[in-house]
């Protein structure tokens, strides 16, 4: 029973040594408000779409791109229609994009995907001057100013960056709700922490803007695992490579709504995480060892610590009830332990969650009761992904799609109760 107390004290110790640099970013986060940046010259953007059976939506993203504020002869709109059964590629052909379609049910997923379009655009486009890719999934809106904001951070020598990822879903119930206070706080308390201290910041899903130089250097999209994005982070800081952050170029994102929609989407990141962890780890590691500090923040990332905290509660509660059968004096102390664990846990994502929740506040598409009632639940949903982390690690995951149907314009989005 005594090694079962050492070892709760070593993994909190691991732990706090681990992520407290974590705490500071909450601090940056909440103290700093976002850089501004300003731009000399207006750079030519492709927007890249990768979309499966998307027609539904895809019209309101192209639309949305075609609005910007932004020169139209310095943004064209290319669209994947990737394996498609119904008529998404019409949909975006004559919503006024560039479309492809492909075939392909070997080698299945956006990185794939990507790749592909790639090669198509130096090959079919090559004098159309793209100096950089930004990456949207079919769900997407954006607002207004995206690439404009986008274009001046770029513009000041970001050859890679990520934005602020908003839900078109907010208030549809606890499972939306706890994804977008999430990705709100790894916009606030992340990548713009990252950004103003000077570290590389993390590409997150979609919204996110690649050189063409990165492309060229790289030869097309090589990720291929299954969270294609983290990947890539992971390859580009490795390589010496800082990626920006645009605090002010928002884009609206939809949000799985049902337990079965987000288990299978969680389990692929999980399962993408461990990939990505065995791929680069090492190279993240001799990274550190050359003093990249964000090398460390992503080995801290990418790093199975759901499973730390997973074996500290089996353990304590194995232990417990053999504790109490042998009448062990130590059984009260690891009942505390287990409980204290539980307790800490829930404790921890709601304080980041009322963080996330005070600061973004104005962002947040929702009546003000079901902002606060979902902040409760939050911690609920961060724990649902326990189980799923240990599914990750036993089972064989593929990469399927995740079904859209949350049809909302820009101005229905932001015309949602604040």
């Amino acid at each position: 029973m005594e090694a079962i107390i050492i070892f709760n004290a070593v993994i909190s110790i691991l732990f706090t040594l681990c992520y407290a640099y974590q705490f500071f970013y909450l601090f940056v986060g909440l103290f700093k408000g976002e850089q501004k940046f300003t731009a000399k010259t207006k750079h030519k953007f492709a927007a890249v779409i990768s979309a499966r059976n998307e027609r539904d939506v895809i019209g309101n993203l192209i639309a949305s791109i075609k609005s910007q504020n932004y020169p139209k002869d310095k943004l064209d709109v290319f669209v994947i229609a990737d394996n498609c059964d119904d008529d998404t590629a019409q949909v975006a052909r004559d919503a006024g994009a560039i479309v492809y379609e492909r075939f392909n049910k070997t080698q299945v997923g956006k990185g794939y995907a990507l790749d592909w379009l790639f090669k198509i655009i130096e090959r079919d486009h090559a004098d159309a001057g793209y100096e950089g890719y930004m990456i949207f999934d079919a769900d997407n809106v954006l607002d207004k100013n995206y690439v404009k904001e986008m274009n001046k951070v770029f513009d000041n020598g970001y050859d890679c960056l990520t934005s602020y990822r908003n839900s078109k879903n907010f208030d549809d119930n606890w499972i939306s709700a706890g994804y977008s206070i999430w990705f709100l706080r790894e916009a606030r308390y992340l990548n713009n922490s990252r950004m103003q201290l000077g570290t590389s910041c993390a590409v997150s899903g979609t919204g996110f803007l690649v050189s063409s130089k990165i492309i060229k250097e790289n030869g097309g999209w090589i990720h291929h695992l299954l969270t294609e994005d983290i990947e890539f982070t992971c390859d580009s800081v490795a390589k010496g490579v800082k990626i920006g952050y645009a605090a002010k170029a928002m884009l609206y994102d939809e949000q799985p709504t049902t337990f079965r929609q987000s288990y299978t989407q969680r389990l692929r990141w999980a399962k993408g995480f461990y990939q990505v962890f065995a791929h680069y780890g090492a190279k993240l590691l001799r990274g550190i060892f050359k003093g990249s500090f964000s090398c460390f923040d992503l080995l801290m990332t990418v790093m199975p610590a759901m499973l730390m905290t997973l074996l500290s509660v089996i353990i304590n509660a194995v232990a417990i009830p053999v504790a109490m059968a042998a009448g062990a004096p130590e059984a009260p102390a690891l009942v505390h332990a287990l409980v204290q664990t539980l307790v800490n846990f829930y404790g921890l994502f709601f304080i980041l969650g009322a963080m996330t929740m005070i600061t973004e506040w104005h962002n947040v598409k929702c009546v003000w009761y079901k902002k606060i009632m979902y902040l409760f639940l939050f911690p609920i949903f961060q724990f649902t992904y326990v189980p799923i982390a240990i599914a990750a690690l036993f089972k064989k995951v593929e990469w399927k799609p995740i079904k859209h149907s949350v049809v909302k314009t820009l101005d229905e989005v932001k015309s949602e109760a604040a």
